[in-house]
């Protein structure tokens, strides 16, 4: 468990990196040792030379101790233009390589340290170099490579061993700095998301911000945002099927009230008085759409509409109920309504559900322009192509301002009337897309407001709908 960790991984991974650190830094060590080594043979070599040079009499077993004093089997002193042997003893085997240590390259160091590392047969190698002190112009030496082999060997693992040391010890102390900069804040937050699960409405469980890392405070940050957001609409979809449970409990008896009152109308039209009966079928209609939204509000109990039932409607007849209603609330405030709609134009729509949609665009526009004390016009128009059938709604209010544009088509957001709920947007855009189409607003300013619905001429899935 603990390898498949933030904190397991990231000590293995700091583990490895230094070693590799380790490696590159191996290389070049070993080939400055190889050149120190042979340095150090060719400085002994010269000295033993020199005792040669003092005492010309040096029997051979002193001769054969220098020599193996120095580590070599010949040395060569160049002096004064000539070429001396100066000590020697018998080759073991020939000569297998020579190597010149005057001015050799990083990659010369680098390349033959790698390749006398790799060779296992013992051979004899001549070294040349530069005398110290001046004592020559050049030095040779025959030595053999097996015992320089076993000390770059020794050197390697020193050096292996010591990386590894400090490898384990670099690796712990970034993983204890890691773990308190980055996965104590880490696990901080996660601690909080859990609490904040457990109870999503308490305020007292949303972060408070307290990382000093650039990222993680950012991090911290959206998710304060995110947890206010989210905390915010749980409280919002609370408070909606509260009264959704409300509304229904009075759709109940306002259903009942509506039902005798439509048995009253139904006599009403037995009356003989012509403005009577001019009256009783629109009031016969507004009854049943009220009748009929209340069976709705308690099927579902909830803000949610039933799938359109849909039918061919004549969009004129729609519009001219929604305007005699306005007309009768507008009273004498000078509010003009004007239709442009084909008579023969026919929808395939749900007349009770895009009777709302019109009906709650058309009192949001009116109730806009009563509220300037100036008149104004209402007006509905139509038109179709191949695909789609338009209705523009449009007036000559004051605009929506800012904070109602943002939150247009959210329940108890957008309203836009002192006391308004927001509610008539939010309930017809989601009529619109029952119907597989759109509402949208097109343009808005102190000039005027204008919305328009698409609503698609071909088939709708209206198994759900739409959100």
């Amino acid at each position: 468990m603990f390898l498949n960790s933030l904190s397991g991984r990231f000590l293995i991974l700091t583990t490895v990196f230094v070693m590799l650190a380790e490696v590159m830094i191996f290389v070049p060590s070993v080939a400055r040792f190889r050149e120190d080594y042979l340095l150090l043979r060719l400085e002994k070599a010269q000295i033993s030379s020199l005792a040669l040079l003092a005492d010309d009499m040096i029997d051979d077993a002193l001769e054969i101790e220098l020599l193996e004093n120095a580590g070599v089997y010949n040395v060569v002193l160049r002096r004064d233009d000539m070429r001396q042997l100066m000590l020697s003893s018998p080759l073991p085997n020939p000569i297998a390589a020579t190597y010149d240590l005057h001015n050799p390259t990083p990659y010369e160091l680098i390349r033959d340290a790698m390749l006398c590392l790799a060779d296992t047969e013992d051979k004899v190698i001549r070294v040349i170099g530069e005398p110290v002190k001046g004592a020559g112009t050049q030095i040779e030496v025959t030595m053999g490579a097996m015992p320089l082999r076993d000390a770059m060997v020794d050197y390697g693992l020193n050096i292996l061993k010591l990386s590894a040391v400090i490898s384990v010890i670099t690796a712990i102390m970034l993983f204890l700095a890691v773990r308190g900069f980055l996965l104590k804040p880490i696990h901080r937050v996660v601690r909080n998301i859990k609490s904040y699960a457990d109870a999503p409405e308490d305020l007292r469980r949303i972060i408070e911000p307290t990382a000093s890392v650039l990222e993680l405070r950012e991090a911290e940050e959206a998710l304060q945002n995110m947890q206010t957001q989210l905390t915010g609409s749980l409280k919002q979809k609370e408070h909606l099927a509260q009264m959704g449970g409300a509304v229904a409990k009075i759709s109940h008896d306002l259903r009942n009230i509506l039902t005798t009152t439509q048995l009253f109308v139904d006599r009403m039209e037995t009356s003989v008085d012509p403005m009577v009966q001019r009256a009783a079928p629109k009031l016969v209609n507004s009854i049943s759409r009220a009748v009929n939204l209340c069976e709705s509000t308690l099927a579902f109990g909830k803000a949610e509409e039933a799938a359109p039932a849909l039918n061919r409607v004549a969009l004129a007849g729609i519009v001219d109920d929604v305007f005699a209603g306005e007309r009768l609330a507008v009273g004498e405030n000078g509010v003009r309504f004007i239709e442009d709609i084909p008579a023969d134009m026919m929808l395939r729509a749900d007349s009770e559900q895009l009777y709302r949609v019109i009906a709650n665009i058309v009192r949001n526009a009116r109730q806009a322009i009563i509220a300037t004390g100036k008149g104004g016009e209402i007006s509905v128009s139509a038109r179709e192509d191949e695909d789609n059938w338009w209705i523009s709604i449009t007036d000559t209010g004051p605009g929506l301002p800012p904070k109602a544009r943002e939150h247009l088509f959210t329940p108890f957001q957008g309203g836009v009337r002192k006391g308004g709920t927001g509610l008539g947007l939010s309930i017809a855009a989601e009529l619109v897309r029952g119907h597989g189409g759109a509402l949208e607003l097109r343009h808005t300013d102190e000039n005027g407001t204008e919305f328009e619905i698409c609503l698609p001429k071909g088939e709708v899935d209206l198994d759900t709908v739409s959100g």
